[in-house]
């Protein structure tokens, strides 16, 4: 993998010991975050979230010393996590007083329904499981590891991250958080990647430090540019020895050197300024609009920030008429604020929100897989055949003899019984399949515990893998562009005996997609859920008649406002407990057998 990626693997499995060691244990006074804040969407997520927190913390998979917040963003309109960082300033004041004014503070953004990788909806994006480590590892844990120096050498402020990306970083020298306003990291990107990120225009005069940390200014931060608004912001860098920055509307010789430009993940503000944001909160009393923490704060920092930003909404997902208002106070409050950087010269940005990601990054022989010392099998038990299969990813499951998976797919949180053989790329959570199938290739199936009246019951989400569950239309007759499958959804519910209507929908006429179609069977049992499902996708891919009429029918949007949390983990638990005592027995063994 090369040398800088052999260096980003051996300081990621530092961190990672480091918080191993500190697990369930108490810390020096300031070596860990004082706080750490997961962003949820409504109060029923903040629920799950805090739900896992509490089991987390009993099984002592985290640091005691550190003091855990989930703050629900308010009721009503969506605000984004430019509003959700907001909230979660005032619920730090609410929790502790003045007292959170002298806080080292990880402000996690979790919230959202992850409808790109949508078996880390009902647990929430923070929980996803990594096939690494015994427990295993979630991104919360993994977020702690990453960050682990941080709090050491920081300033009372904030540091803003995402939970479903990854930042792997090399250096000799310490990151430091001191100086005031904002400050980001930045990580060299193709061109390419810097359409889907924010870019910081460097000031090249103020770069300083050298090696693998440099630590400088941004004149002005571009929020998802095309490639000749970086050309001609002088964005690019040119790599020759050095990253060297073109100059404003140079074109660089790519035949000669490579080119690059720096981009965003991170970002931390000093307390000041995190009372500043506080105090314009209070006085709006509510968004009522979705603002963007990156694009909305950020665009406005550095000398060369223009209010021009304000009013372009291209990259805005949902137009709320108070939007450019918004932004435009934003704009005034931050104006002159500094947007220092510190740019890690070896460092990696993943990112792990949809389904494509997921596969490649846990199955394939990717960076991410190498840095992170990812593994085909985490705490799981299966067959000595399958053991073989490195192209997979077998995450807390047991497998028994007689099964099959196919290679580039993962299993996660499932019981998978000996009769069933699961084909390429494919993903299986939170499932128990005790009987006869073949799961096709390329195949999502994500199983949901819910408590519509008084008992559990339990539904299970069938797709491809390359489904678009964010899709949605306004009218009936446009549902035919909604595909399942590689098949039109009308087709499909042609075959399932289901009448197109706005009340196949659970949003009513509004958002006609994949998301909000009532589609999925409620079921009595996991095993049967499981079963219905795979018989609706047999049925797509035969063309073969299989009549839902009569069943209760859920959308992925209903199951996830009934999901039953606590049956969830239960389940979980039950695996997690069989395969301990599964490696308690191996090791009675290993030393009967060696005495």
């Amino acid at each position: 993998m090369g040398q800088r990626s052999a260096a980003r693997r051996e300081d990621t499995a530092r961190r990672l010991a480091r918080l191993a060691a500190l697990r369930g244990a108490a810390a020096q006074p300031g070596e860990l975050w004082d706080v750490v804040v997961l962003t949820a969407a409504d109060a029923a997520q903040a629920g799950a979230f805090r739900e896992q927190l509490a089991e987390k913390l009993r099984r002592e998979q985290l640091p005691r010393a550190v003091r855990y917040l989930v703050c629900a963003d308010p009721p009503g309109p969506r605000i984004g996590n430019g509003g959700s960082t907001l909230h979660a300033l005032r619920c730090l004041e609410e929790q502790y007083g003045d007292q959170w004014t002298s806080f080292t503070v990880l402000l996690i953004h979790s919230g959202g329904y992850s409808q790109r990788l949508p078996s880390a909806s009902a647990l929430g994006k923070i929980f996803t499981a990594l096939p690494l480590g015994e427990p295993v590892c979630q991104m919360l844990e993994l977020k702690l590891a990453m960050y682990i120096d941080f709090p050491r050498h920081m300033r009372p402020g904030v540091l803003v991250t995402c939970s479903d990306d990854i930042e792997l970083y090399s250096t000799a020298e310490t990151i430091t958080f001191d100086r005031p306003g904002f400050t980001a990291l930045a990580h060299p990107s193709d061109l390419a990647v810097g359409t889907t990120h924010g870019v910081f225009v460097l000031d090249p005069s103020s770069l300083s430090g050298e090696g693998g940390l440099e630590y400088g200014s941004c004149y002005r931060f571009l929020h998802k540019p095309d490639v000749q608004t970086m050309w001609q912001s002088g964005a690019v860098c040119v790599r020759r020895d050095q990253p060297q920055l073109s100059s404003p509307g140079s074109s660089g010789d790519s035949a000669v050197a490579s080119q690059c430009v720096y981009t965003d993940s991170v970002f931390y503000m000093d307390h000041s300024t995190a009372q500043l944001l506080l105090h314009f909160y209070k006085q709006m009393g509510t968004l009522g609009c979705e603002i963007d923490a990156y694009g909305d704060f950020l665009q406005a920092l550095g000398p060369g920030a223009t209010p021009d930003y304000t009013r372009n909404t291209s990259n805005v997902s949902r137009e709320d008429p108070g939007l450019v208002a918004v932004r435009q106070q934003l704009y005034s409050l931050l104006q002159g604020t500094a947007l220092n950087v510190i740019v890690l010269n070896n460092s990696h940005f993943y990112h792990i929100g949809t389904t494509q990601e997921y596969l490649f990054h846990f199955t394939a022989e990717s960076k991410l897989r190498f840095e992170l010392g990812l593994q085909p099998v985490a705490f799981s038990i299966l067959p000595d055949s399958a053991k073989a299969l490195e192209q997979l990813s077998i995450i807390q499951s047991i497998l028994e003899p007689g099964c099959v998976v196919g290679p580039g797919s993962v299993i996660e949180y499932s019981r998978i019984g000996p009769k069933v053989s699961v084909g390429k790329g494919s993903i299986v959570s939170g499932s128990y399949i005790n009987f006869s199938v073949d799961i096709p290739s390329d195949c999502f199936l994500s199983s949901v515990s819910v408590r519509i009246t008084d008992g559990v019951e339990y539904a299970t989400m069938v797709f491809g893998v390359g489904d678009d569950l964010k899709k949605s239309v306004k009218l009936l007759s446009d549902i035919h562009s909604l595909q399942l499958f590689g098949v039109s959804l009308p087709e499909c519910l042609d075959l399932w005996s289901l009448e197109p209507s706005d009340q196949l929908f659970s949003s009513g006429d509004t958002r006609l997609g994949l998301w909000t179609a009532r589609i999925f069977p409620v079921c009595s049992t996991l095993s049967e859920s499981v079963r219905m499902s795979l018989n609706m996708l047999n049925s797509v891919q035969h063309k073969s008649a299989f009549k839902l009429r009569g069943f209760r029918l859920l959308s992925v949007e209903e199951m996830l406002s009934y999901k039953d949390v606590e049956d969830m983990l239960k389940f979980r638990k039950q695996i997690y407990d069989e395969i301990c005592l599964q490696r308690q027995k191996e090791k009675s063994d290993y030393r009967m057998n060696g005495t």
